[in-house]
């Protein structure tokens, strides 16, 4: 499970501006964002699966991942993890890279993937769920979108509490500089939960509300599980890429930030 709030073309300083929360089990071996090997893709890692939650490429790419709230997965299944990777090593356009992974969209549980390309302003949700509906390819609109464990911008409770308090500080600010660390642990770290009657009743009441706010803390019997890592990516007009993460190293939170250009925007502007 993964929340994560973003602005897309909306802001003049930040055409891209994303804040994320990963939920997994603690004991779940995982690298902290660096650049992998190959030097291209700039990302945090899952360890046993070997994909990524987000990750962007020097070229000026972004993709990022949530898995859709079921009661039955298939244990066959690919890892819904290697989808962002996909994307960011393919020469494909947002929208070519969607509509041909429909055909192959079966193979993964339910997830909910967003892939963009910030040169050609293109940005695309594609979703294998609900089962036995089309898969749901569309472009993603210039605006504040939030992303959890159901459809984009779905109304689920916290989707809607990070949704409107993102707005907030984001009107709060204007068209300046946005603190966004300040931003990122104001909002991530919330852990108001639902109330029952806005729970989606799919799994049990007790996961789903130990699931229903923005920062997850849940002890279970495979160990404790919830948030993380809460990462901030952002994309300046200027083609500066920062991409900062707080994440847990053996019970200890840790801070790092990693930042570069993408050169074709860069370029373009010098010029």
């Amino acid at each position: 499970m993964c929340i994560a709030a973003f602005a897309w073309q909306v802001h003049p300083l930040f055409p891209f501006l994303l804040l994320q929360n990963r939920d997994e089990y603690h004991n779940r071996p995982t690298k902290q964002v660096a650049w992998w090997e190959g030097g291209d893709i700039l990302g945090g890692r899952d360890e046993v699966a070997g994909g990524t939650w987000l990750a962007c490429s020097r070229g000026g790419r972004v993709a990022f991942l949530t898995n859709v709230l079921e009661l039955h997965n298939l244990p066959e299944a690919k890892s819904r993890g290697d989808l962002p990777v996909l994307f960011l090593e393919s020469i494909k356009t947002p929208k070519e890279f969607a509509e041909e992974l429909i055909t192959k969209a079966h193979q993964y549980n339910g997830f909910n993937l967003i892939v963009a390309d910030i040169s050609s302003k293109s940005m695309v949700y594609v979703s294998n769920r609900p089962k036995g509906e089309p898969i749901a390819v569309q472009e993603v609109s210039p605006g504040i979108h939030v992303l959890s464990n159901a459809k984009l911008d779905s109304p689920w409770h916290k989707a809607q509490r990070l949704g409107l308090s993102f707005k907030e500080q984001l009107c709060k600010y204007g068209k300046g500089e946005v603190p966004v660390k300040d931003m990122l642990k104001m909002l991530m770290r919330d852990t108001v939960k639902a109330d029952e009657s806005k729970l989606p009743h799919i799994c049990s009441l007790d996961w789903e509300f130990n699931l229903s706010s923005i920062f997850v803390e849940v002890n279970t019997p495979l160990g404790p599980y919830g948030t993380r890592s809460t990462a901030a990516l952002t994309v300046k007009a200027s083609g500066e890429v920062s991409f900062f993460e707080m994440f847990l190293d053996k019970d200890t939170w840790k801070e790092k930030t990693v930042s570069y250009y993408i050169q074709r925007l860069k370029s373009e502007i010098e010029n």
